[in-house]
């Protein structure tokens, strides 16, 4: 590869060809969305047309209430869904699940069966539906079966409808499934999800009746999952292997102009990435994704997508499926989408927003204020069991969004900080206060937001701002969750989440009828005494500041600033105690995740240093090089004309060159040194991740340093990476 390489990608650009229709799997018509929205999806609809009334209503009640799924629904649904996806053109179904591995994983099997004659049939079987078996043996497991022990199961997730992945050529029955072992160990991330919903619910459904909503039988939680991405053109893209290989740039000087005018955010969106947009939510629209808003990010070339909230299960299923079609249809425009956290250095990184609240059976958001939420019982007492979650188990919130791609990202005045709070805004936090206090809370309601103009309406005011810096802030009648990576599955977060509000709401109940029951006097008392003990964990302020590190080290607040730390309470007894009580994870389950995502960890940073390693030898030391022989040559032939003074600032860029390809090569020498050590020593899967943290990224850092260096002060026409101001500003 060679700068020559990089301009013609430059050059290229320039005359990207538009998309044509055709080259979508059905042509849009706009007109018609109410009619082809979920087209692709075996929903609620299409199962009502196409099973029978009694099928229907049993296979209703498997979804909304957890009732077994027998052989015969099985058997019908699948007879159903096989002619649907048919007459869709479906040769293939596949069982789509998600291991530990944080992706998406499916294997295809037609609907053909063999007959006698030397013909086919078709055929799709209960059996078939409800239960798969991929070969199991190199997804990872942390330790809950032998290598040798290959086989999986993938089971049916009712809750979360089976949908089509089509093509021109044909489409796939795409089935979402949970993924466990031989034994019945969750191998996934969907089994977690689902059980912690289920101990929710019954916490849930246990302390509202014993307040008096007796018609409550249930409840469940929702998500609204925003998703940011950037997009740089796949010519770019295929000339940067550290995307390729990392899904970030290991090098790139900051560009002269980035982010600091706040010009990008909200503005204008460029035609191409529009086409690309129009393209997607079309695509997404006929999976039933129901897409919503689209704009700028803070960053150039970063943008962001987001849906209307649909339940957990089918919120998580639908991000991950967002995740894949972005990619997918990024590539058809002639870009790449970047869904790493921090693919620029320097810049904005990219989170996965997790709007997080809870419903009854009843349709009541557990989580609304309402008018007046003093009164409002239902929020009073959820929110107490949120903060006191919260609270106790910030350690755990803090393990459920730890990646390494994160931690380029935490902390930095683009998402939340490494330390765990929560923001209710001051006329909530007013209420809290009141509360703890035993004083009446002031019943006003917030004035209307007058403008000045007269032309102009007044706009009901919220009860709180937005706090864009707060890990977990409540926003109206919601806790959006702003610490979750964009590159991860936002299962994990989202079932530690309902975990740890049903043992709250578990908690609330045993001590009110501890004390004698749900009277009016004992539950103000479990409630105050509960919001007082964990009233340290909410903050309106900025969460950037220095001082609030310091204040939060004073309430003795977590600060986990890596992985390798953020896991570790995985393997804290009390943390086993929690999930294994509430029937998410067993203790084995548990230390699996702990194992799996410590070794994930210490080989994204072992394939970064050594694509740093590579890079830097065989592609910016050789351009450095050869831009110090031209100046050598060039002074000497100065040198001739105008003396040996006349060439005073000649030399001394020379020498500038020749110091840093020497740092260069110096800290690339103490990089491999440093990275073998600790990749040959894999006893220790702990040690040896916080070596990796410790002594690996400085080590990486130091090549980048030396590097980015270089890269101002050789000559353009000789750098072969694309660089910063190319990637995010040329579309």
């Amino acid at each position: 590869m060679t700068a020559s390489t990089r301009h013609e990608a430059v050059r290229n650009i320039a005359h990207e060809a538009v998309i044509e229709p055709e080259n979508m799997t059905e042509e849009p018509n706009n007109a018609h969305i109410p009619e082809y929205f979920g087209k692709y999806v075996f929903n609620d609809r299409t199962q009502k047309q196409r099973l029978s009334a009694p099928i229907y209503e049993a296979l209703r009640k498997v979804i909304d209430t957890g009732a077994p799924l027998t052989a015969e629904i099985a058997d019908s649904v699948a007879g159903a869904m096989k002619d649907w996806a048919i007459e869709n053109g479906a040769t293939h179904y596949t069982h789509w699940f998600q291991p530990m591995t944080g992706s998406t994983a499916e294997k295809h099997d037609s609907f053909i069966k063999p007959t006698g004659d030397g013909g086919a049939l078709l055929e799709f079987s209960g059996t078939q539906l409800f239960q798969g078996e991929p070969d199991a043996s190199s997804f990872p497991s942390g330790g809950l079966r032998a290598t040798f022990e290959a086989r999986g199961y993938t089971a049916w997730d009712p809750t979360s409808p089976a949908f089509l992945r089509c093509t021109p050529e044909g489409a796939t029955l795409t089935i979402p499934t949970a993924f466990c072992s031989w034994t019945g160990a969750a191998l996934d991330k969907k089994t977690p999800l689902l059980r912690s919903n289920q101990a929710l619910s019954k916490a849930a459904t246990r302390l509202l009746q014993m307040i008096g909503e007796n018609q409550v039988t249930r409840a469940s939680s929702s998500g609204g999952i925003e998703q940011e991405y950037f997009l740089i053109d796949a010519d770019f893209f295929n000339l940067r292997p550290d995307l390729l290989a990392c899904g970030r740039t290991l090098f790139g000087a900051r560009p002269y102009k980035g982010q600091e005018f706040d010009d990008h955010y909200f503005g204008n969106i460029p035609s191409r990435v529009l086409r690309f947009m129009h393209d997607l939510e079309h695509e997404l629209w006929l999976l039933g994704i129901p897409a919503k808003t689209r704009h700028n990010e803070v960053a150039p070339s970063q943008f962001e997508l987001a849906p209307v909230y649909m339940p957990i299960s089918i919120s998580t299923d639908h991000n991950m499926l967002t995740m894949a079609m972005l990619e997918e249809i990024a590539e058809r425009h002639g870009f790449a989408a970047l869904l790493h956290e921090k693919p620029f250095a320097g810049l904005n990184g990219s989170g996965k927003h997790l709007n997080w609240s809870v419903a009854d059976n009843l349709g009541s958001n557990l989580f609304d204020p309402g008018k007046t939420p003093h009164e409002n019982l239902k929020f009073i007492l959820f929110l107490t069991a949120v903060a006191r979650g919260v609270d106790l188990h910030q350690d755990l919130l803090r393990s459920s969004i730890a990646s390494a791609a994160n931690d380029y990202r935490l902390g930095a005045n683009e998402a939340p900080p490494a330390i765990i709070s929560i923001f209710l805004g001051t006329h909530l936090e007013g209420i809290v206060d009141s509360i703890i206090a035993g004083d009446i809370p002031d019943g006003s309601t917030s004035e209307p937001l007058r403008l000045g103009v007269t032309s102009l309406p007044e706009l009901p005011r919220d009860i709180s701002d937005r706090n864009r810096t707060s890990p977990l802030a409540f926003t109206g009648n919601r806790f959006e969750f702003r610490a979750v990576g964009s590159n991860q599955s936002p299962a994990y977060p989202a079932t530690f989440l309902n975990t740890i509000l049903a043992e709250s709401l578990d908690y609330l109940s045993d001590t009110i009828e501890a004390i004698g029951g749900p009277s009016t006097e004992n539950i103000q008392r479990v409630v105050r005494e509960t919001l007082s003990k964990h009233r340290r964990i909410l903050f309106s302020g900025d969460n950037y500041a220095a001082e609030w590190r310091v204040e939060a080290a004073k309430r003795g607040l977590l600060e986990l600033k890596g992985t390798p730390e953020a896991l570790k309470p995985l393997r804290d007894p009390k943390n086993e105690e929690l999930f294994n009580k509430m029937g998410v994870f067993t203790a084995e389950e548990l230390e699996s995740r702990w194992h799996v995502q410590t070794e994930i960890y210490t080989n994204k940073i072992n394939v970064e240093a050594m694509a740093t390693r590579d890079l830097a030898m065989t592609m910016l030391l050789p351009a450095a090089m050869e831009h110090q022989k031209r100046l050598a040559d060039s002074i000497n032939a100065l040198q001739a004309v105008v003396g040996e003074e006349g060439t005073s600032s000649q030399r001394e860029t020379l020498a500038l060159v020749t110091k840093t390809i020497g740092d260069l090569k110096n800290s690339v020498d103490a990089l491999l040194e440093v990275n073998e050590r600790w990749e040959s020593d894999s006893d220790d899967v702990a040690a040896q991740a916080m070596g990796y943290r410790n002594e690996v990224l400085p080590a990486m850092e130091q090549v980048r340093d030396a590097a980015d260096f270089l890269e101002r002060l050789v000559d353009d026409s000789l750098w072969p990476l694309p660089k910063y101001r190319e990637m995010m500003f040329i579309r």
